[in-house]
């Protein structure tokens, strides 16, 4: 790298799930219209192809009207090829396909479990872990021979257990995760102010939040506007709108997606236990006991959200490699889209060129005192030149305290039993996130790992 007049020149990132059509085309639209950095991107993926087209879009932005930056993309065949001397590395992968996701969402239908995402807790999260973790052993193993001084980006889901495994394989690594669920709660927040303040919505990064908790089970204790205290806001908010929902402003009836919610969790988890839950409905929901959101898909809708089904995901990728095609062949043309992530920004941050303020997911060594040192939470963290340092979040409050450390103690167990390969311990992990008779349990979680056994081969099965 290089620093030139306010600028940096010559980064080199290293893409790990390269060949994405989705996430690829965000980080390149982001990168393009930042103006004061610039470099080469390698993609990697176990699909070259993939990663071959994306070089190829990622080289047509150049041209495009509103390109800031010049980045050159290269496609490459191995990942040490790709990590070798990498500045930054991102790591956006779908651990294993959408074959095996619909057994971690489906699969325990049948026992009356329903999961609205199924990728982080609960049976789906317990088993995309099993996938997911060896992976990353060996992400995290490369990593340390090719570029141990690289900051690395996770976005990838099971969040939490794909930071833990990269600091267990190589401790001293410089690795966090990124999720943009916070994100959306301080634009609704911005939304309440707005609705009973008659305030001119604020932009999101306006409002000012103590971050707490873990991935897709985010908390915010503190909520400031300049001098305004947002918690009561947010109160009278709730009630307004607590039995129809919100809908954020869309003309659109919210069951016409699966991913728009009414917010009625997040609501009800606030009139619960006074503090904010700081994600997704359909996130939060798979968190709680089983029975107060999921007992059913007609409970799921009664708190306004959807059940997001695999098949709708199959559709949707469907499309989207109909896309890379049309870019690849100039057919369609690339345009701009800011992704509202903070990667980019970050990025810019620890090469010194501005300090940022955002949540993060990385090991706690005392920013939730009331939580066990070295499991991975998600607070805030002050970006600098090449530091990231997490802001103190205090102990978890006493009403929330129960729900937040039953999922960091599951999850640490999650971590020990794939870490051995022990199909016991993450059993024993398993059926804590289930409320059916052992025997059930069993039979279900047998069938699952049978169905995502192509990816468990390093296993005693």
């Amino acid at each position: 790298m290089k620093y030139v007049n306010n600028k940096v020149e010559d980064i080199k990132i290293a893409y790990i799930g390269g060949g994405s059509q989705g996430w690829a085309w965000g980080l390149m639209s982001d990168l393009s219209t930042a103006d004061d950095i610039s470099g080469d991107v390698y993609l990697y993926d176990i699909n070259y192809d993939a990663a071959k087209a994306n070089e190829i879009i990622g080289n047509k932005i150049k041209d495009v009207e509103g390109c800031k930056s010049v980045w050159n993309y290269k496609a490459v065949e191995t990942i040490g090829e790709a990590l070798d001397g990498a500045n930054f590395v991102i790591i956006s992968i779908l651990p294993g396909t959408f074959d095996e996701m619909d057994s971690d969402v489906h699969a325990p239908e049948k026992y009356g479990i329903y999961q609205s995402v199924g990728d982080t807790y609960g049976p789906g999260g317990t088993i995309r872990a099993m996938r997911t973790i060896p992976m990353y052993e060996v992400i995290g193993e490369a990593i340390k021979e090719y570029c141990p001084k690289a900051w690395i980006i996770n976005y990838t889901n099971p969040m939490t257990l794909c930071i833990k495994t990269l600091y267990r394989v190589f401790p001293e690594i410089k690795a966090f995760g990124c999720c943009h669920e916070v994100f959306g709660t301080q634009k609704l927040l911005a939304q309440a102010l707005e609705d009973i303040l008659g305030i001119e919505k604020p932009s999101r990064e306006e409002i000012k939040v103590n971050v707490t908790g873990v991935n897709h089970f985010t908390w915010l204790t503190e909520a400031k506007y300049k001098d305004i205290d947002v918690m009561p806001v947010y109160a009278q908010f709730i009630e307004k709108y607590y039995e129809n929902g919100f809908n954020d402003g869309r003309d659109d009836n919210w069951l016409n997606s699966f991913f728009y919610t009414g917010h009625k969790i997040k609501f009800d988890l606030f009139k619960r236990f006074g503090f904010i839950a700081a994600a997704g409905d359909r996130h939060l929901a798979e968190f709680c006991p089983p029975k107060w959101y999921l007992a059913s898909p007609e409970c799921a809708t009664s708190w306004l959200f959807a059940l997001t089904p695999v098949s709708f995901r199959k559709e949707k990728l469907a499309g989207r490699i109909e896309k890379s095609q049309r870019l690849v062949s100039g057919e369609e043309k690339f345009e701009f889209q800011e992704t509202g992530e903070d990667g980019v920004k970050q990025i810019r941050a620890l090469l010194g060129l501005e300090d940022l303020v955002t949540n993060v997911n990385i090991p706690n060594v005392g920013q939730i005192p009331n939580l066990p040192y070295g499991a991975v939470v998600e607070t805030n963290a002050v970006f600098s030149d090449d530091s990231v340092v997490p802001v103190l979040a205090g102990n978890l409050p006493e009403s929330i305290y129960p729900l937040i450390s039953k999922v960091v103690g599951v999850q640490e167990m999650i971590d020990k039993g794939v870490a051995e390969r022990n199909l016991d311990v993450i059993f024993n992990a398993f059926i804590q996130q289930v409320d059916i008779p052992i025997d059930q349990a069993r039979t279900l979680f047998d069938e699952m790992v049978e169905n995502t056994k192509e990816y468990l081969k390093d296993y005693s099965i």
